[in-house]
């Protein structure tokens, strides 16, 4: 079985910076795609960066410029750098992740953290 635990959120001031982590764990053959999905209270879930390899990287409009997704791959950690924060910015951010961990491969979701903008 295959977990992925986030952590690093946490309540910040408009213009501040958090920076997520998302560490799997389990029997892991391979990583696919790593993803940072968010979930603000009744809002549908919506996409914020996806990590394919160290040069492919997609990121939403919003946070284009202010957010960097990384990986460190050997401990299959996934990271999401946020800087300037913004109040809209809060959220639950949720780790995403395809994984095989003998011959499926099969997607994973976190449990989430709790990212909170406000002064």
């Amino acid at each position: 079985q295959i977990q992925l635990v986030e952590s690093g959120g946490g309540l910040v001031q408009p213009g501040g910076s958090l920076r997520l982590s998302c560490a799997a764990s389990g029997t892991i053959s391979r990583a696919y795609v790593m993803s940072w999905y968010r979930q603000a209270p009744g809002k549908r879930r919506e996409l914020v960066a996806r990590f394919i390899t160290s040069n492919d990287t997609n990121y939403a409009d919003f946070v284009k410029g202010r957010f960097t997704i990384s990986r460190d791959s050997a401990k299959n950690i996934l990271y999401l750098q946020m800087d300037n924060l913004k109040p809209e910015d809060t959220a639950i951010y949720l780790c995403h992740g395809f994984f095989s961990g003998g011959k499926e491969v099969m997607e994973y979701w976190g449990q989430g953290t709790q990212v909170t903008v406000s002064s």
